[in-house]
């Protein structure tokens, strides 16, 4: 495998018609590569193979083809034996998972591709918040499942919705050490029928993340804060940062009082005695502004001199 895969035609495993299926080359060379010394060895001897969200079937066609006996398939459509609830079913030990989750409510699949509506169903969470806090989860279920030494491969794309980007990967939180991060091109999207205006840019790319599990007792957790910072606030902000958003927040022409009312209770005006006098320094030195007249001040549009 490479740090970058691509998988033109999906192969003949799993139901085609199931949407969001992956193509089983992904789940082939996954096991080729991580449990490759099981392949062709008795029952008894094989390295164990789960597959959580399994969906329409691609893992279980891997699995035989490849020649594994005791590979368990997961998932909430009860395809593969009883119904797996992955928010209240335990998942066996293993020495290698897949979990190809839902990507929110990008498809829903309970009610939608197979039976009725589930609330257990993670293509249907209220939220995307809900829907993060529930895939964290399972992903911690799936972590304590694992042998030491197994691995667990997470395949998962991006959201966009109303305009806004959600990236799952950066959102969700990463349980294990990472072995790979491999970013897998996709083809033969629902969204490849649709036009796009403005400065859309198609999402085109899943993320396929492979956490090991190194030891038994320490779990190395990794997950995302979000923050917002005023920039008034910041002590690492630049005189010229703040200079320029007091300009553009009154529309790119300036008086010095009101900057100088703007920037009063900023943390560089505290820090500083001569404050006014490091404002107009700014402005004089920096070439994206330009007097007007005397005591006015205005952005410079660099591209025209450009």
């Amino acid at each position: 495998m490479h740090s970058v895969i691509n998988y033109e035609q999906r192969g003949t495993y799993g139901n085609n018609k199931y949407r969001g299926n992956c193509s089983g080359k992904v789940i082939k060379d996954l096991l080729l590569h991580y449990m490759g010394d099981s392949i062709g060895k008795p029952q008894k001897q094989q390295a164990s193979f789960c597959e959580v969200f399994a969906g329409g079937g691609t893992g279980l066609d891997v699995a035989r083809e490849l020649g594994f006996k005791n590979s368990i398939h997961l998932d909430l459509n009860g395809k593969f034996g009883p119904s797996w609830n992955a928010m209240k079913d335990e998942i066996p030990v293993s020495s290698f998972i897949f979990s190809h989750p839902p990507y929110h409510d990008i498809i829903k699949y309970s009610g939608n591709v197979w039976g009725q509506p589930h609330p257990d169903d993670l293509s249907r969470c209220g939220s995307y918040e809900e829907f993060i806090k529930k895939l964290d989860f399972v992903n911690a279920k799936i972590y304590r499942a694992l042998k030491r030494g197994g691995y667990h491969a997470f395949l998962v794309g991006d959201v966009r919705r109303n305009g806004q980007y959600f990236s799952i990967i950066k959102d969700m939180t990463w349980f294990g050490s990472i072995d790979a991060h491999v970013i897998k091109t996709q083809h033969n999207c629902f969204s490849d029928q649709k036009n796009y205006r403005g400065k859309f840019i198609p999402i085109k790319h899943e993320h396929l993340i492979v956490f090991k599990k190194e030891h038994l007792w320490a779990i190395p957790i990794k997950f995302n804060v979000n923050l917002e910072k005023d920039l008034r606030d910041s002590k690492h902000a630049t005189w010229k940062d703040v200079v320029y958003a007091a300009m553009e927040m009154i529309g790119g022409t300036a008086t010095l009082q009101e900057l100088y009312d703007i920037l009063a209770d900023t943390e560089k005006t505290k820090s500083n005695p001569n404050w006014k006098a490091k404002i107009r320094q700014t402005l004089q030195i920096n070439q994206q502004f330009t007097p007007v007249k005397r005591g006015v001040w205005k952005f410079v549009d660099l591209e025209a001199i450009a």
